[in-house]
């Protein structure tokens, strides 16, 4: 992903169309000069609507157009006809994004699904013409509804990148360059901190034409979930993320210190991420020898799995790809599972 191109946080004014206005119109032809009423409806307003694209990874288009309006309903006409309802607006958004209202943060919508659409700014309603005021006592209504008004306001778009693994570690970990080697992704690798700016998305390839998604998400630091180096931009990102792989250099003085820093700060951003499944990679395995992982085994956080890898030499890569697609695969089940009983009920 280009760093000028990717965008997960844009503010926009939304406003769906008015109502068209009812008719107040009554027939009219030779030989009857006063006909009875025969206004038409108005045309509903016209819709904002988000619709998922897998093909799309950023909120770019939204970038340098803050303001969108869909397009009115037209008013109704003589002989009872209706107008016609304004087009709606379609904002297409990557899977992954969130809308909220701007003014109370409230959750309104999540886009997960390609194709999957949902109302955001419902168009008002159409006016009723006045032949449906006729009655017994009012054979010549001379009213009609106008259109009900649309919606305005302003909304928040949040992309949360989708994948089924998310690399999760401090800067400089070798996170980039694990992606480099399992996947097709180029993400830009160098000795320094924050060299990955946005999320970096690749797939990798498995057995048997199998893939999964993998995502690098830029480091993470201690007091992120304060926001300190743009913590939350980071770690809003893992949330969708259903597999964690946490990356940590072999060679590094303290592991479970590490360790406990990027937990705790998963923690304090949202509980929830705790809960899912969890793996440890040792990167730069190529520089420690045998011995060393021996005499270091008691430094290894014990509570969940862990692999040597390294992407120089290749170690453990095989073995990574096997239990990345495993976790993956029992998460699904486990998913599916509680989706059917919840159904059942």
């Amino acid at each position: 992903m280009a760093k000028a191109n990717f965008v997960d946080y844009v503010k926009i004014n939304l406003t769906s169309g008015d109502g068209g206005p009812g008719s107040r119109h009554f027939y009219r032809a030779k030989g009857i000069p006063k006909g009875g009423p025969d206004g038409g409806d108005g045309g509903r307003g016209g819709h904002i609507i988000l619709r998922g694209n897998r093909n799309l990874w950023t909120l770019l288009q939204f970038k340098y157009k803050k303001h969108i309006r869909a397009e009115h309903g037209e008013r109704g006409s003589e002989n009872n006809k209706s107008g016609a309802s304004g087009s709606d607006v379609v904002l297409e958004v990557p899977l992954g994004t969130i809308a909220r209202d701007a003014e109370t943060n409230e959750l309104l919508v999540e886009v997960t699904d390609h194709g999957e659409e949902y109302v955001l700014l419902e168009g008002g309603r159409g006016g009723q013409g006045n032949s449906h005021f006729k009655s017994s006592t009012n054979q010549s209504p001379d009213y009609a509804q106008p259109g009900e008004p649309g919606t305005e306001g302003w909304y928040i778009l949040e992309l949360k990148v989708l994948a089924d693994v998310g690399l999760v570690g401090l800067p400089n970990v070798g996170k980039s360059t694990l992606l480099s080697v399992v996947s097709a992704a180029k993400p830009e690798i160098a000795n320094y901190e924050f060299t990955t700016l946005v999320p970096n998305l690749g797939m990798v390839q498995y057995r048997d034409g199998k893939s999964f998604a993998m995502a690098d998400i830029p480091g993470i630091i201690e007091g992120a979930h304060e926001g300190k180096g743009l913590g939350h931009r980071f770690l809003r990102h893992i949330e969708r993320n259903a597999t964690l792989l946490f990356c940590i250099p072999a060679d590094a003085d303290d592991i479970k210190g590490q360790y406990r820093i990027l937990l705790n700060e998963l923690e304090r951003y949202n509980p929830e991420l705790l809960d899912k499944p969890r793996l440890l990679a040792l990167t730069r395995a190529d520089m420690v020898d045998e011995e060393l992982k021996r005499m270091r085994a008691g430094e290894i956080p014990n509570d969940l799995p862990s692999i040597y890898i390294s992407a120089v030499t290749g170690e453990g890569m095989t073995a990574l790809k096997d239990t990345l697609y495993q976790l993956i695969i029992t998460r699904r089940e486990d998913y599916e599972g509680r989706q059917l009983a919840m159904e059942e009920e």
